[in-house]
């Protein structure tokens, strides 16, 4: 399998002498040479990975990192920062924006492609692997299907798409804004409710023939992917979905 490569960089030398060492290594490469461009290509040909320059034109490495981590479609494409900003802030900056590494400026090319594998091997599961599964719950993300013990589940593609953030991070609690802005987009003019009617639906779909409920709702915190509810027959966490949900009635998302 050729892992595709895009490299987001403004500077010509080093967009040649990376491509021709990564083709060298058997990746396939595209580029871009801003961050506009690079949002166009990443439409039409999703990337195994991302080198991602800091200092871009007009848009920053650093912004354009935040706004792929807030697309479902991107959220988990692996991104590599480069840059000439070498201060211990500047690479704290940088993976808590998203980043999955950081590379300083100038850099070894055998140290980078190490790096590349490096991630591509850690990548998240989700990322690499079609089908996702939690307990009795499979899902394929090839087919864009969804089965609980054999029997297909048939969801909306929202609560496909929220499923599948629950099932890429198994027992991680996801507050509602968290969930908007990944599922639904930072961009759209949604409701934190909507989060709320979207659970209960889903809870409704995966839970039919009196499966236990496997959709934790911590209240003043938000939902998870987990086993605890499910020795409880999933009671609380429908109670708690019936009183609008884990933070009770806050104010709408603009």
């Amino acid at each position: 399998m050729r892992h595709r490569i895009l490299i987001v960089e403004d500077e010509a030398a080093l967009v040649t002498l990376l491509r021709y060492n990564l083709e060298r290594e058997g990746f396939d490469v595209s580029e871009a040479r801003d961050g506009d461009e690079a949002l166009v290509v990443i439409e039409e040909s999703p990337p195994d990975l991302i080198l991602l320059d800091w200092m871009l034109p007009w848009m920053s490495g650093l912004e354009l990192c935040r706004q792929l981590r807030r697309k479902p479609a991107t959220a988990n494409v692996p991104i590599i920062m480069l840059t000439a900003r070498t201060e211990e802030p500047d690479r704290l900056r940088g993976l808590d924006t998203g980043a999955d590494d950081y590379i300083t400026k100038p850099f070894s090319v055998d140290e980078l492609i190490a790096r590349i594998r490096a991630v591509l091997r850690r990548v998240r599961p989700a990322f690499a692997e079609q089908i996702l599964s939690f307990a009795d719950l499979t899902m394929d993300l090839a087919s864009h299907r969804v089965a609980r013990s054999g029997r297909e589940v048939h969801l909306s593609p929202t609560e496909f798409r929220l499923l599948r953030q629950l099932l890429e991070s198994p027992g991680r609690v996801f507050s509602r804004a968290q969930l908007l802005d990944l599922v639904w987009g930072r961009d759209q003019e949604v409701e934190l409710r909507t989060v709320d009617a979207t659970i209960r639906r889903l809870r409704r779909a995966l839970n039919a023939g009196g499966r236990p409920d496997l959709l934790r709702t911590v209240r003043a915190a938000g939902y998870a992917l987990d086993h605890a509810d499910a020795l409880h027959g999933g009671a609380e966490a429908l109670e708690a979905d019936a009183v609008g949900g884990p933070t009770g009635g806050e104010a709408p998302i603009r």
